[in-house]
């Protein structure tokens, strides 16, 4: 064990995780019992509270320790997250201001409570809360991962009994649930300023400072990266992969960036950062601020290479590549800096899982338990509700983190993407259209969501029988893609034929409680507080 980096980390764990509790006193609420104040921040987030709660809520554990492991492991596929990020911004930019618009017109906490205001239908905001529920849970064990992948590597936790190595787990479960139930969402928001620091900080100095450790410099990082991938492994007879794209590679590359791009803002904690913010053009700027993240997440991914030229391999790793990044730190770095490098990770974990579980408790509480419990829930009920759930929330991703193979992590937030994308057109659609009938979309969503999630369980890799690729080849032909692309195109096919049928037999398409300018609506004036929906009244 390293004690000089583990002292390090944990001198930052603690001080985040005080900050966490300190947060309840910050910006304290008028009035604490409203979930809008525990979930949402009061609503009052301006710019750069916006910007760095966004940065630190999208870009994870999943960026810095799951991307560079791709990369680590099979090449110029991993790269895939980088277009990803710059496809997103400008898509986003479109549609995500109309949704703060009418959430703050009409009081929504959560995008199931718009899906229910627009389509007049309980059972579409339900499959949309669940789908959000189920598909955060995986993405909160990515980032539990992305800890337990530095405390390895540290030397805790790396060898010994299953619950040895679980313990770090189980640890950071215990500080994210106790800070995130006292102080909600300003505990992440406060936070998320001493995560992002220390993240562009570790970058910087990554990216200057470790190809001056490797000889040959970038230019031999890049020969050693295609040398190294394009080897023949003595197991399979077949390379790893290249630092270009491989024949049969073009279309599953472009469908895992153009399938996360659009799948992103439909996980319930990247639209929470945008409901949380006081103004359309707060949104507006972060929108377009944020894509200087898209750059820094280019260099990151640079790191699975730099790991190969630091001969590093899966046998050294001991068959886990999400330990790459941690090893590289932990070998370029002196150990002072190196905890300063491991504290970044795994305070890029808390942040977005302390949000994620928020969200996911969002949904419980207003679409599931307020719509179809207890319709008559006092607003001081649904904030411990949803302050409850969002400690089950943290246990289901336990679950998986201990149920699933954590070799390859990327798989976790690919799996989600299968998932969520399927409500794509309840959102998105209905942001701007009523023409597709209510239940036309909801029997959509659950051909893509039957058709994604068995065609996933069917996926096996060397080190799992099932979920171990979220790539599958095409029905009908010899290309693969990625599931969650495929599956949307299954809900699309099925929404726009029962849609046909259902307005030929005029089917009831219920009561639009939104109105045109409610799309268009801007902030409330100076020291007017934020309209709350008639449920938590």
């Amino acid at each position: 064990m390293n004690g000089t980096e583990l002292g390090v980390l944990v001198f930052f764990f603690v001080a985040v995780a005080a900050l966490g509790f300190f947060a309840a006193r910050w910006r304290r609420a008028a009035d604490h019992r409203h979930l809008h104040e525990w979930g949402l921040g009061g609503r009052s987030f301006g710019g750069w509270v916006t910007w760095f709660l966004l940065g630190g809520d999208l870009y994870t554990a999943y960026t810095f320790i799951a991307v560079p492991a791709a990369i680590f492991a099979g090449g110029a596929l991993g790269f895939f997250a980088v277009p990803y990020t710059i496809l997103v911004w400008p898509m986003v930019f479109i549609f995500l201001p109309r949704l703060w618009s009418v959430s703050r017109k009409h009081g929504y906490v959560t995008p199931a409570d718009f899906v229910k205001g627009r389509h007049d239908s309980r059972a579409l905001s339900l499959a949309v809360a669940v789908t959000g529920i189920v598909a955060t849970m995986p993405y909160i064990a990515l980032q539990l991962v992305g800890i337990q992948a530095c405390l390895d590597v540290i030397g805790i936790g790396g060898n010994g009994s299953t619950w040895q190595k679980d313990l770090p787990l189980f640890i950071a479960f215990a500080v994210l649930a106790a800070y995130t139930y006292t102080s909600g969402l300003r505990a992440p928001a406060l936070i998320a300023f001493v995560k992002d620091t220390l993240i562009y900080l570790t970058v910087i100095v990554a990216v200057i400072y470790i190809p001056t450790r490797i000889p040959g410099g970038w230019s031999h990082i890049f020969d050693a990266a295609q040398s190294h991938l394009t080897t023949p492994n003595p197991k399979t007879g077949k390379p790893a992969g290249s630092i270009l794209l491989a024949k049969g590679t073009t279309i599953p590359y472009a469908t895992l960036a153009v399938g996360s791009a659009m799948a992103l803002f439909m996980y319930p904690h990247a639209q929470i950062g945008v409901l949380a913010t006081k103004s359309r053009n707060t949104v507006r700027r972060n929108l377009a601020a944020l894509t200087a993240y898209s750059l820094m997440l280019g260099v990151i991914a640079l790191l699975g290479y730099m790991a190969i030229a630091a001969h590093f391999t899966a046998a050294s790793l001991n068959g886990n590549a999400q330990h790459a990044v941690p090893a590289l730190f932990d070998w370029a770095f002196p150990s002072w800096f190196a905890g300063v490098a491991f504290a970044a990770v795994a305070i890029g974990a808390l942040v977005p899982a302390a949000i994620m579980s928020i969200a996911a408790a969002n949904l419980f509480t207003r679409n599931v338990w307020v719509d179809f419990v207890r319709p008559g829930a006092s607003p001081q009920e649904q904030t411990q509700v949803s302050q409850l759930a969002s400690l089950v929330v943290k246990f289901g991703a336990l679950i998986f983190v201990l149920s699933l193979d954590k070799t390859t992590a990327i798989n976790f937030q690919l799996l989600g993407g299968v998932l969520i994308l399927q409500t794509f057109p309840a959102i998105v659609f209905g942001l701007y259209t009523r023409y597709f009938h209510r239940w036309a979309l909801l029997l959509g969503w659950a051909a893509g969501i039957v058709y994604g999630t068995l065609v996933a369980w069917w996926q096996s890799s060397p080190t799992q029988k099932h979920f171990g690729s979220q790539v599958a080849t095409i029905p009908w032909t010899h290309q693969k893609a990625y599931i969650a692309v495929t599956a949307l195109v299954v809900n699309l096919v099925v929404l726009v034929v029962a849609n046909f049928v259902l307005k030929a037999v005029r089917a009831p398409a219920g009561t639009d409680a939104t109105a045109a300018e409610d799309y268009e609506f801007e902030e409330a004036a100076e020291g007017t507080t934020p309209q709350v929906a008639s449920a938590v009244l």
